[in-house]
């Protein structure tokens, strides 16, 4: 019953003092009511019988909007009143074009199209959860309704990472062509490949003059070198309880993943192989090298659905893996929090192994409030005790950074906004002393 039954059954009663006789004046009033009602739910459109299809994009960058439309056909040869609630999960953040509380009106053989925008606050998919028709007769006072009738036709919006580091790639590349640059005209560094020879220019460096080839051709030439290429690089995320903790506005997972993206554009660009690696207690994604114009597509869409864990991350599993998969020597950049617990009981023991094999890094995004913290000025009675805590876990990161150093590991400990470019310097430093 709608409200103009209930509407109709109220005037209806204003009219009972009138009568003769006022009880049975409201059984009549009622039960006249009561048959009008069933009568116009009978004329409405049965919801099953709609046919429901949706359109329009699948993927989008987190903070960006997304249309998905929804084709509402009716097959009948009646005329549908009908009121639509298309739900979504809230983290979708779903704004219809038509509210729910509109009548909408589809003639015999119409099809009417609502569209909804999307504008995600969380990454991951975001599925449409149940479609509702309320199909109303044609004096609206009675309606037929079942939610997910017609079946709700199957929907995922996948939100995608919002790479905002990728600002810094143009200025990394152009570091990356000074270091192809330095390197032919300065000469050999540790660990380069040969490119070329040339004729010797005042300046050049008389230890890469080739002999030989300055002897056959009575001239002075001297060897040009170029950065390693063809290398190797595994990044891996770690996805166990550390990466839930919420760095600012985003967890530390979050900003891991900016930082692979950006250091796998640029070493993409440089002639490298990239692969990633995801795992806690067990391997979340995988992503291989091969296909390297798709590879950072590849790369975006295998790490969007990944959330944090609330579990300690198996290192034990993450070393056996990269071992078994990486048979050449590689740069392993290892994603993950500068904590002395997971650290000291997890990746130490296991670190000899993947250190002796692999050139190891290790990138942190270090804690704002523990700084903060620190370095306070006391307040209230409680600060103290806080400044305290900050100062040992800050001590703990020290020690646990020296214990990895001793292992020859490169430790990245800095901020989260901070993490992306650090990598990539990294990266860019190893790469022109030719220690990947």
């Amino acid at each position: 019953m709608t409200w103009r039954a209930g509407l109709l059954l109220g005037v209806g009663a204003l009219t009972l003092p009138a009568w003769p006789a006022p009880f049975l004046g409201v059984a009549v009033l009622t039960a006249a009511v009561l048959l009008l009602v069933l009568l116009d739910r009978a004329m409405a459109v049965p919801p099953d019988a709609l046919t429901v299809t949706r359109s329009g994009e699948r993927t989008v960058r987190l903070g960006a909007t997304a249309t998905v439309t929804l084709h509402l056909a009716n097959p009948t040869d009646r005329t549908l009143y009908a009121q639509i609630r298309d739900a979504w999960v809230p983290s979708a953040g779903a704004r219809p074009d038509v509210p729910p509380d509109r009548l909408l009106t589809v003639p015999p053989g119409g099809t009417a199209t609502l569209p909804v925008r999307l504008t995600p606050t969380r990454r991951g998919d975001r599925p449409a959860v149940a479609l509702t028709v309320r199909s109303l007769g044609p004096m609206r006072l009675g309606a037929r309704q079942r939610a997910g009738t017609p079946a709700t036709p199957r929907w995922t919006l996948r939100v995608l990472p919002r790479f905002d580091s990728r600002r810094h790639l143009p200025e990394k590349l152009a570091r990356l062509r000074v270091i192809d640059g330095v390197q032919v005209t300065r000469g050999r560094g540790h660990g380069t490949e040969f490119d070329t020879l040339r004729e010797y220019a005042v300046g050049d460096d008389v230890r890469s003059i080739d002999w030989r080839g300055s002897a056959r051709r009575a001239d002075v030439l001297v060897r040009t070198w170029r950065p390693e290429r063809d290398r190797r690089l595994v990044c891996v995320l770690d996805t166990g309880r550390t990466s839930a903790v919420r760095l600012g506005d985003e967890p530390r997972l979050d900003t891991a993943i900016d930082a692979a993206l950006l250091l796998t554009a640029l070493a993409a660009r440089a002639g490298d192989r990239v692969d990633l690696l995801a795992a806690d207690t067990e391997i979340r994604a995988r992503v291989t090298g091969s296909g390297r114009p798709a590879l950072l597509a590849r790369l975006v869409d295998a790490v969007a659905p990944l959330q944090p864990a609330l579990a300690e991350t198996d290192f034990e599993l993450i070393a056996a893996e990269v071992l078994r998969r990486e048979r050449q020597r590689s740069l392993v950049v290892l994603f993950t929090a500068l904590e002395a617990g997971a650290i000291g009981d997890g990746l130490l023991p296991v670190l000899p192994r993947l250190a002796t094999r692999h050139r190891v890094v290790l990138a942190a995004a270090g804690d704002p409030v523990l700084n903060r913290l620190a370095t306070a000025t006391p307040a209230g009675p409680d600060d103290p005790y806080a400044a305290a805590s900050a100062l040992r876990a800050l001590a703990e990161r020290d020690r646990v950074r020296a214990a990895l150093s001793r292992y020859g590991v490169t430790v990245v400990d800095v901020p989260g906004h901070r993490l992306a470019p650090a990598v990539a310097d990294t990266y860019l430093r190893l790469k022109s002393l030719g220690q990947l």
